[in-house]
């Protein structure tokens, strides 16, 4: 499983060389394209998964996702390919379920009485900006906002953690059985 999955990711990850010829990089490039910023090192794996699972989970606009976390992973070193890749936890089949976990993590915190079906109901009528601004000014907005700060905290401490033990037991194995043979 693990092969096929490592070939499939070599064969369709994004690699530098794609975005060289990039126009629309052309004013960042040199801090893009860095070498470093695309190597699976110790560091920047952690921070890569981290990232991408911070922006994901709490930027939810699909397309802003990926961008924001590249471009959050120059400053801070990560890995672009995996911060981009974590985005994809927050999809159309997980986004319901961390909206509701994220007001109800959030009218826990805030101790607010606020429910996710208004939220759903502007979502579902493709609601104007004016009624979202009003949404955004009600009871339910900071609830949310603040249950989804809180999860993609919890997300990327937990991410960043469980990449880094991860990465750690991988060379742990690879030292062991270079000493056995």
């Amino acid at each position: 499983m693990q092969n096929r999955l490592t070939d499939w990711w070599h064969e369709h990850a994004p690699r530098r060389e794609t975005f060289e010829n990039s126009r629309i990089l052309a004013p960042v490039a040199h801090r893009v394209l860095a070498p470093e910023l695309w190597r699976f090192t110790r560091r920047s794996v952690p921070r890569g998964v981290a990232l991408g699972l911070l922006v994901g989970i709490f930027l939810m606009i699909p397309g802003l996702q990926i961008a924001g976390a590249a471009f959050l992973a120059l400053p801070l070193r990560a890995n672009i390919p995996l911060a981009a890749a974590m985005t994809f936890l927050s999809n159309p089949a997980t986004t319901p379920l961390i909206l509701w976990a994220s007001v109800y993590i959030g009218n826990i915190a805030l101790g607010r009485s606020s429910e996710i079906a208004q939220f759903m109901a502007l979502v579902d009528q493709h609601a104007s900006v004016a009624r979202w601004a009003q949404w955004l000014f009600s009871e339910a907005a900071p609830a949310l906002v603040f249950g989804l700060a809180l999860i993609s905290i919890v997300f990327a401490v937990a991410g960043y953690f469980i990449a880094d033990w991860l990465w750690r037991s991988h060379l742990w194995r690879k030292w062991k059985a270079r000493r056995q043979d």
